[in-house]
């Protein structure tokens, strides 16, 4: 019985170490295509999920893409020098790498690539059966999109507040809290005769200091998601949208402050929710 055992270890822990080793090499056996790039084109680079994250390895390669704003593609650019690398990682932790090659004339400017491109995932997966359970970036961001489109749907109500400069007036038309998140339902109207170029729109919140030397101060709250944020409204037009933030409640001395600023423009407007819609939304 003794030497059974014995001998069953054996088998298992050779068959164990064959197994891992033959993982590692599958890993360490990944090829990775190539992308070319010169100084006089763009290579455009579409990804099945938002860019959170792009890096060359080399100064003569640029990626370029919107870090300020949720965007599935970016831009390659090259000059004369060595091949390089490029690392993308997508919102949903999808990691994708590629060889980068300088070539004066370029057979492709486009490259649609698919999730089955990735070489894994940034964050590993747990081995444990028994671990806490955590939401996906990708899943969280379905949620969001999913109930925002739901809320863009219904008919339009009157807005519990708003404002306006020189013809574009941004409007609240609701605050909603849902699943631990607060959704701004949101609309620009240009009744103006010259389109707006959104340059941001920015939520802070805004503490009030009473007595003689009144002051105000403010701290930015990164949003968790926006849907369909336009970056141009065009004259006579109005658009629907919506902010989502983290839960958040607040005190008798401060608020919220919507500041819509507009590109190469001087219609910047300013809207001042009070606590008491932060503190009662629907």
């Amino acid at each position: 019985m003794r030497t059974y055992i014995i001998i069953s270890t054996i088998l298992i822990s050779a068959f164990t170490t064959r197994l891992c080793s033959a993982q590692d090499k599958m890993q360490t056996e990944i090829i990775l295509d190539t992308i070319y790039a010169n100084d006089t084109k763009n290579v455009a680079l579409f990804f099945p999920e938002s860019i959170r994250q792009g890096i060359t390895g080399s100064d003569h390669f640029v990626f370029t893409y919107n870090k300020e704003k949720e965007q599935y593609f970016g831009l390659l650019q090259a000059t004369p020098g060595v091949e390089s690398n490029l690392l993308v990682i997508n919102g949903n932790g999808s990691v994708f790498s590629y060889i980068l090659r300088y070539k004066k004339q370029l057979s492709k400017l486009n490259y649609f690539i698919p999730l089955t491109k990735s070489i894994g995932n940034e964050r590993p997966k747990a081995q444990d059966s028994i671990r806490p359970h955590t939401i996906d970036i990708s899943e969280a961001k379905y949620d969001y999109r999913k109930f925002c489109s739901a809320l863009l749907k219904r008919k339009p109500q009157n807005s519990i507040l708003k404002t306006r400069n020189q013809g574009i007036v941004l409007s609240a038309q609701q605050i909603i809290f849902y699943r631990a998140a607060l959704y701004f339902v949101l609309e620009i109207k240009n009744n103006s005769t010259l389109d707006y170029d959104v340059n941001f729109l920015d939520l802070s919140i805004e503490t009030r200091q009473k007595g003689k030397k009144k002051s105000a101060q403010r701290l930015f709250q990164e949003p968790l998601y926006t849907y369909n944020l336009p970056s141009k409204i065009p004259k006579n037009e109005i658009v629907r949208f919506v902010y989502v933030l983290s839960k958040f409640s607040l005190s008798n001395d401060h608020r919220t402050v919507l500041e819509l600023n507009e590109k190469n423009g001087e219609r910047s407007v300013e809207l001042k929710i009070p606590h008491r819609f932060i503190n009662h939304p629907d």
